[in-house]
């Protein structure tokens, strides 16, 4: 399949730029798949959708002020450090920009964003081929302790914000209120509906929740570059999975129970660990690259509640699978929903509205 039957066209004013005024305030849109049926609900009435038995499971990945902004020590030239992954204390692989100029031995010190001091520094000590700089840094005993004072909420680049007091928000609600293992560059984005009422009504009704970590990265975000999606490479994850959650769910699948993977970061944790244990769920940590795109089958997850996606993501990619397991049809099938929820103006990306696809 070409990368470029995943587009689709989106006006500018449906990309959501601020979270609904509460987290479970957001639209539902529901696809039923047997019955390829759309339903326009709000995300405050998803137990509706859900029953005793079923299985819950969310990504309690921690985003980290992951976004730095610092200056070239020799040409006093502005630059801003996203972290990519963490090589060992202090040693980072970043996307600078501007990046070009900033060649092996380039000096950076950051700013502070309480004391615009800037004691922290680093050096660019080696280049990829995808232009990503490695960064050594000091002035600190570990960067990551330094992030609070001294980073930002690593926002999508489609989210616009004026300054740093036009960003205070975005430092709560671009969090799970279950949000716990620290390590993720951008929010599993799926989870940021839900409020604990809700979590504990849904709890109510017999629906066990649980949880996986996979902490987002490139491999989540990146854009597809490939003409053809099965030539894209896939940046690795980090991911956890506990004794707690695989055995939870290997019981609900061997009683025939529904598990409802929230985010397509789940799916990747649920489907990537099952691949590789034939068919069922066993406790550990790894990394993953998973790449799921129609006609893929899958193992674990019975249903899906995820956000509304870039065009030509691999994310888009993930749900036109979900929505026709094992077929090449689901890239149709979700860009008809695509097209009705732009008719009835959802709210899309980060901050937008859901989808549940039952």
């Amino acid at each position: 399949m070409r990368t470029a039957d995943f587009d689709y066209d989106l006006p500018p004013d449906l990309i959501a730029q601020r979270p609904a005024p509460e987290r479970d305030h957001s639209r539902l849109l529901v696809f039923h798949r047997d019955a390829r049926r759309l339903e326009h609900r709000r995300f405050r009435e998803l137990p509706d959708f859900l029953r005793a038995g079923d299985m819950l499971v969310l990504n309690n990945s921690q985003v980290i002020p992951a976004r730095l902004r610092g200056v070239n020590a020799r040409s006093g030239g502005r630059c801003e450090a996203l972290l990519l992954e963490e090589n060992a204390c202090n040693d980072w692989w970043v996307m600078l920009r501007p990046g070009k100029r900033a060649r092996v031995g380039t000096q950076i010190a950051f700013h502070d964003a309480n004391s615009g001091a800037m004691e922290i520094r680093a050096v660019v000590v080696e280049t990829n081929d995808e232009g990503h700089r490695r960064l050594c840094f000091s002035g600190t005993a570990d960067i990551r302790l330094a992030l609070e004072r001294l980073g930002e909420v690593p926002l999508p680049p489609y989210l616009t914000r004026a300054d740093a007091s036009d960003r205070k928000e975005d430092k709560e609600r671009y969090q799970t209120v279950f949000a716990k293992s620290a390590g993720s560059i951008a929010a599993p984005t799926a989870g940021l509906h839900f409020t604990e009422p809700l979590l504990n009504e849904i709890r109510a009704r017999g629906v066990k929740t649980c949880f996986v970590t996979l902490h987002v990265g490139l491999g989540t975000f990146a854009p597809v570059k490939t003409e053809t999606i099965s030539a894209h490479k896939l940046h690795e994850e980090h991911y956890e999975l506990d004794e707690e959650t695989s055995q939870a769910v290997n019981e609900a699948k061997a009683a025939g129970r529904r598990v409802i993977a929230v985010g397509t970061t789940t799916v990747r944790v649920l489907e990537s660990v099952a691949a590789q244990n034939g068919g069922r769920l066993a406790a550990g940590a790894g990394r993953t690259r998973i790449f799921i795109y129609p006609p893929c089958p899958f193992k674990i997850a019975d249903a899906l509640l995820t956000n509304f996606h870039l065009p030509r993501s691999t994310l888009l990619m993930l749900v036109s699978a979900f929505v026709a397991p094992g077929e090449t049809r689901g890239r149709e099938l979700i860009l008809t929903a695509y097209r009705e929820a732009i008719r009835e103006r959802y709210r899309f990306f980060s901050y937008g509205d859901a989808m549940l696809i039952l």
